[in-house]
């Protein structure tokens, strides 16, 4: 086999970097880039109000800079920003204040003293969503948030790749309906896996049949799934954003009577596997359905989805 000498010049080089640089930036999320930015742009704002250095910054800046965060922020903020600021020194080749024992040592004593308990929105279990859906007429716009909302439920969907969906992405099947999802939170690298949603029982809350009646009713045949709808009834060509995902679960909640401050777009996915939990199903079957890749995130839900079943204060006779 001939040995084939690669030549580049100073042009070639240039592009080359450039290249290399989108694809390290590719690495993360552009969420995730934003948060980054963000937290840094506020660690620099208080380094130059301190008249301190923030690159490098000293263990001691960052000690000072979170001890005054704590008093208004939470745990999983602080953890985030010192995150961020291992990135940006990272990013300059330089080692991180972040990893210094004084920082460790003040964390810990934070995370005592705050607790670490996340102030979760509320899982929209089944009977919710049966309330939710209930509440919607049959114009285009409950016809769609019908088909959101149930397709949301049953497939245990981030609101991210709930509105990510296009109907290339949909595949009918005898039992139901198989949704490939491409790309999602933890699957950066694009591999994708799909996701049966099987008929339900019920017609009025049947999620495959919801989708079909939507698809048939906004006459959407390629592209996005869902789509906005303004307030004459009439469908647009844009993507439905993430955020207004929540928008339909607290409208919904609403006017089911309730109280939809404690509902989220996260509850969809958070509902469907504590109901799926208080229904005897399997653990191994609630991360096949919603992709979570941590045990502990869904045990959680299993232990809410169970907190009335086999439970000992029921045996007492009261």
């Amino acid at each position: 086999m001939n040995n084939m000498v690669l030549v580049i010049d100073e042009n070639s080089l240039t592009g080359i970097n450039l290249k290399a640089t989108e694809y390290m930036s590719a690495a993360k999320s552009v969420n995730t880039l934003t948060a980054y930015r963000k937290d840094w742009q506020d660690f620099e704002q208080f380094c130059v109000l301190a008249g301190l250095n923030s690159l490098p910054a000293a263990a001691d800046t960052v000690v000072s800079y979170l001890t005054v965060l704590a008093d208004t922020h939470k745990v999983s903020t602080l953890e985030r920003r010192i995150a961020s600021i291992s990135q940006a020194h990272q990013a300059a080749d330089l080692n991180s204040p972040t990893s210094d024992m004084k920082v460790r040592i003040l964390m810990q004593g934070i995370r005592r003293e705050k607790g670490t308990a996340q102030d979760c929105k509320a899982p929209a279990v089944t009977s919710d969503i049966k309330a939710m859906v209930s509440t919607l007429p049959d114009s285009l716009l409950g016809i769609r948030d019908r088909a959101l909302l149930l397709v949301g439920f049953a497939g245990g969907f981030r609101r991210s790749e709930l509105v990510a969906l296009d109907v290339e992405d949909l595949e009918s099947k005898r039992e139901g309906l198989v949704i490939n999802l491409r790309r999602s939170k933890t699957d950066q690298e694009g591999q994708g896996r799909k996701v049966a949603i099987p008929y339900g029982s019920n017609c009025d809350t049947c999620p495959v049949r919801s989708l079909q009646l939507w698809l048939e009713a906004s006459g959407i045949s390629s592209g996005p799934v869902f789509r906005s709808v303004n307030r004459h009834g009439n469908l647009q060509a844009n993507r439905l954003s993430d955020k207004a995902v929540a928008l339909v679960v607290k409208r919904t909640a609403e006017a089911a009577g309730l109280d939809s401050s404690k509902y989220s777009g996260h509850s969809l996915r958070a509902g469907m596997a504590t109901s799926a939990a208080a229904a005897g199903v399997s653990e191994r079957a609630i991360m096949n359905q919603t992709g979570h890749r941590s045990q502990s995130m869904v045990r959680r839900y299993i232990r809410e989805g169970n907190l009335f079943n086999d439970n000992a204060a029921a045996r007492l006779g009261l």
